[in-house]
């Protein structure tokens, strides 16, 4: 997979970068946990990249490194099952730590700043994609054309703030670690198929900084995103 992403990054080097447009992010997926001790540079990567404007930065915990030495704080199963859905949509050999993933698209490690922009760079998805809104209690979908099948509509509620977790067994035992955009909670709210849909959100219990896209099934492209700020 280095070797992949070694030839990747000289292929995109004679390429701009996508050019930032906040209205259109480009949405950032960090598949990581705290038992693992390749995934501090990748989330150190994943909070300098997200300085720009145009990114939505997600950070998944998987509990699959639980049964290691120490139970991530922060991990849910369906963030793992998110993951193998992105496994077998994308066509990879399994599961690894830490994976980035970019608007639905393309994968890889993430462990360095360049190699995310160039994932980036070849999971840019344009202008395209439905109009995306979060108005009051509802989701609102604009009208366009769906992929085969419909598109689900998803939100997560997240943190964007760095928050330092002291991790006292397993890989990274003895450690302070930064984390931002941590996902504290994930719901399908159901699925679009081209004409103006409304979903009502659940409620933001923890005020919660909220993120929503349309995304084809099962791990598919993504195709609009918005977000909104955490309540003050």
């Amino acid at each position: 997979m280095r070797l992949w992403l070694s030839a990747l990054l000289a292929a995109l080097s004679a390429f701009p970068a996508c050019a930032a447009d906040a209205t259109h992010p480009t949405v950032v997926e960090l598949f990581q946990s705290q038992g693992c001790s390749s995934c501090p540079p990748a989330n150190a990567a994943l909070i300098e990249f997200a300085r720009r404007p145009d990114v939505l930065a997600l950070n998944f915990a998987v509990d699959y490194w639980d049964r290691l030495g120490w139970k991530d704080t922060f991990a849910r199963p369906e963030y793992t099952r998110r993951q193998y859905d992105y496994a077998r949509a994308l066509g990879g050999e399994g599961v690894y730590t830490p994976q980035v993933v970019v608007n639905g698209r393309v994968a890889g490690v993430g462990a360095d700043v360049a190699e995310i922009q160039a994932l980036a760079t070849a999971g840019d998805r344009g202008a395209g994609g439905p109009a995306l809104r979060i108005d009051g209690g509802e989701v609102v979908v604009g009208s366009g054309a769906a992929p085969t099948g419909g598109a689900d509509v998803w939100l997560a509620f997240y943190d964007p703030k760095i928050v330092d977790v002291p991790v006292r067994r397993g890989e990274n035992a003895g450690r302070t670690l930064p984390h931002a955009f941590i996902v504290h909670g994930l719901v399908k709210l159901g699925r679009w198929d081209g004409a103006e849909s409304r979903f009502p959100t659940p409620a933001n219990e923890g005020g919660w900084a909220v993120a929503v896209w349309t995304q084809g099934a099962d791990g598919g492209n993504i195709l609009a995103a918005v977000t909104a700020a955490p309540a003050s």
